[in-house]
């Protein structure tokens, strides 16, 4: 195996476009778990670590653009108002030194459907900023995950930042693990409401062959707040409308029986968060409960 160590974004396109299996390795708290257990050999390891606009991000009026390789501590330290559902998501992962040194970039690429950060990224929406030596590309987060641990990426390509959504109203997330700490998710659910739109988006992780939103349930309760006139009146939801929700967001998880947990306690699960954080964000919209800050 070869160690390749670009110190430049520049050099890191150039090495890349010769070495197109090389894998993209910055905090390696994925890669390196695979390589130690002999899951993966690859020909070449492509460091990024000296590349230290990776690590940056900028604030817009819109939207935040996140390097590729910003640890989740700085997330949840910096941009908790701008990206709450991702700074919940960050608290889920692993442990403090696994947040010092992961970031979103990494969970991009493995692409695995238990990644922490999936769900709350197709909640917020986002683009993944994709770069090769032949140019950029933003790939919508709904079009990037194309299968089981695969990507939209080219060979060639590699992930240089995020630009997600700043939030305009209350978002959610809640992870079902074996323990509270150090562990993959048995299931995952995201949840974001978009006053501005008058949308609400989700997302799904550890309950499907990729990280999926919840389409059916989105645009059911998009018609039935908008019929009832829930964004105006701020209104509790009712329970058979909620009730409903999860229902559409446990039928629209595909999960497999692994060690983690069996398909059934997956679906179920996935329903009662839907139906939890959906309460918890209406709360925060109504102005009369808890706020975005809130773990879930």
């Amino acid at each position: 195996m070869d160690f390749l160590r670009p110190a430049s974004w520049e050099e890191a396109l150039a090495a890349k476009a010769e070495h197109p299996t090389a894998v993209p390795i910055a905090g390696g708290t994925d890669v390196m778990v695979e390589i130690n257990f002999d899951h993966r050999r690859p020909e070449y390891l492509l460091d990024l670590n000296r590349i230290g606009e990776l690590r940056e991000w900028e604030v817009g009026a819109d939207a935040v653009r996140l390097g590729a390789s910003v640890p989740y501590t700085d997330i949840m330290e910096n941009l908790r108002a701008e990206l709450p559902g991702l700074a919940l998501a960050s608290h889920t992962v692993a442990s403090p030194q696994i947040r010092n040194r992961g970031g979103v970039g990494g969970n991009l690429g493995t692409a695995s459907p238990a990644g922490d950060a999936h769900p709350a990224l197709l909640a917020a929406d986002c683009e993944v900023e994709a770069e090769s030596v032949r140019g950029t590309r933003l790939i919508p987060i709904d079009e990037f995950y194309t299968g089981v641990k695969r990507n939209a990426l080219a060979p060639d390509e590699l992930i240089r930042a995020v630009h997600i959504k700043k939030a305009d109203g209350p978002q959610q997330y809640s992870k079902v693990g074996t323990r509270n700490a150090m562990v993959i998710a048995v299931c995952a659910f995201g949840i974001a409401l978009h006053p501005e739109t008058r949308t609400v988006r989700t997302g799904i992780g550890s309950a499907a062959p990729t990280p999926i939103r919840a389409k059916a349930a989105e645009e059911f309760l998009n018609a039935a707040l908008e019929e009832g006139g829930f964004w105006d009146s701020k209104k509790i939801i009712t329970p058979s409308v909620a009730k409903q929700f999860a229902e559409l967001a446990s039928g629209a998880a595909n999960p497999i029986d692994d060690v983690r947990g069996t398909a059934s306690y997956r679906r179920h699960a996935v329903g009662i968060m839907a139906r939890r954080t959906l309460g918890w964000t209406w709360e925060s919209y109504r102005g009369t409960g808890r706020s975005t800050e809130g773990v879930a």
